[in-house]
């Protein structure tokens, strides 16, 4: 048998969070285990009807079937501009400041190609969500993980970064809400981000998936869509500005800073595979010629799609929200009440535990015990990065009662 060299950059892409957790599902099924499957944060909610009436009048239409390149993504472009414009008040150029993509991670995996030579640094997230670091090694760049910690509110501290380090960084990637995490960062610390970025020289990249995802206090779950107040200027902004702000309002200007959004969470088209970037023209282009070197465009019925998403009734986003979060009340009231007091998340769709004792350094044996003797899938906090250990996510993926059945095949293994 031929002796095939592969390419090292392949060495760090072995261990996936998923992957493993995927394996270790497939064994407890083989064992004749019911799985309950809280470890992806696939939603288990339809895309709405309009959404998919539009796709499927495409599928008549012979115009569509063909390759799709840059310039037919005109209408799709503008919508995604209008939409920012709506939600955040910032004007966006659908000519050379937004890409359409397949999905937000494509996005992430892609960038670091761009802006990265060999050895250059990207600073990340610890923990993070893992096709952050992906692109890092495919880019064959080098890591440097900023560590979020709960006593920082999950968040980084940019002045502990070494000297060193910052002379050969290329690029930061955030994301808030954040994933696995769940916490939400203010505009205040957007800004810090900017003027940090613009000081070292560095490009800011913002994966923002969970825009819609966020929680009242007092049950008021329109707080995640598009409603409005007026500014002292009166001009509308969304009233979720404080709580889940865009980067691109730390850096109206767009200097330095892009950022991805899918349509996987607010619009629960994830099998669909649509989102796209928007920022710094400059960025975009650079993304954009990476992403002609390995793909064409999606198919255009599910642009259109995603076009009457934007820009149709807007009701099935906030059904989402008040549904994530009765299950985030749920499973957290089921949780407390087997005495395992985790902290209430204010966005995602992910409750982020720390793990009791004895598991509290054993993020993977827990995940990894816990299916196979309960049928529970959850995914272990090291599998997002090392701060991650000591922890575990919990996707909120199926409805209260199989929520808090889980919760009950927990309360059984732990004691």
């Amino acid at each position: 048998m031929t002796n095939i060299q592969f390419a090292k950059r392949l060495q760090p892409l072995k261990s996936n969070v998923f992957a493993d957790m995927d394996r270790a599902k497939a064994v407890a099924l083989a064992a004749g285990r019911e799985v309950i499957d809280l470890s992806l944060g696939s939603s288990d909610l339809p895309a709405e009807a309009h959404v998919i009436e539009a796709i499927t009048q495409s599928l008549s239409d012979r115009s569509t079937h063909g390759y799709l390149l840059f310039n037919g993504t005109l209408g799709f472009r503008e919508a995604a501009a209008n939409w920012y414009e709506q939600k955040f008040g910032i004007k966006v150029d659908p000519q050379t400041e937004v890409l359409p993509l397949i999905g937000s991670q494509e996005g992430t995996a892609h960038l670091p190609l761009a802006l990265l030579n060999p050895g250059d640094f990207a600073l990340l997230l610890d923990p993070g969500y893992p096709s952050h670091a992906g692109g890092v090694y495919l880019a064959s760049g080098q890591i440097y993980p900023m560590p979020l910690l709960a006593e920082n509110g999950f968040l980084p501290v940019f002045a502990d970064i070494p000297a060193p380090v910052l002379a050969q960084s290329r690029m930061m990637v955030l994301s808030y809400p954040h994933n696995p995490t769940s916490a939400i960062a203010p505009l205040s610390f957007f800004q810090e981000a900017v003027a940090f970025c613009q000081q070292h020289n560095l490009a800011l990249v913002h994966d923002f998936p969970y825009v819609d995802l966020v929680f009242g206090e007092t049950g008021d779950w329109g707080l995640g869509t598009r409603d409005w107040v007026m500014n002292s200027s009166q001009s509308p902004i969304s009233n979720t500005q404080s709580l889940v702000p865009s980067i691109l309002q730390a850096d109206p200007d767009k200097s330095i800073s892009i950022e991805f959004f899918t349509l996987s969470k607010s619009y629960n088209m994830g099998g669909f595979r649509i989102g796209y970037a928007i920022g710094n023209a400059q960025l975009i282009n650079a993304l954009r010629q990476v992403k002609a070197a390995v793909d064409f465009n999606q198919y255009r019925g599910i642009l259109n799609g995603a076009i009457a998403a934007l820009t149709g009734p807007q009701a099935g986003v906030k059904s989402a929200v008040a549904t994530f979060q009765e299950r985030r009340d749920a499973f957290i009231s089921a949780l407390h009440r087997i005495g395992w007091n985790v902290p209430t998340p204010k966005a995602t769709m992910y409750i982020w535990a720390k793990l009791p004792s004895p598991w509290s350094q054993n993020s993977i044996e827990f995940c990894t015990q816990l299916v196979k003797q309960t049928g529970v899938a959850v995914s272990p906090g090291a599998g997002f990065g090392k701060c991650g250990e000591g922890y575990v996510r919990f996707a909120l993926v199926h409805e209260p009662p199989l929520l808090e059945t889980a919760v009950e095949r927990i309360a059984q293994f732990l004691h």
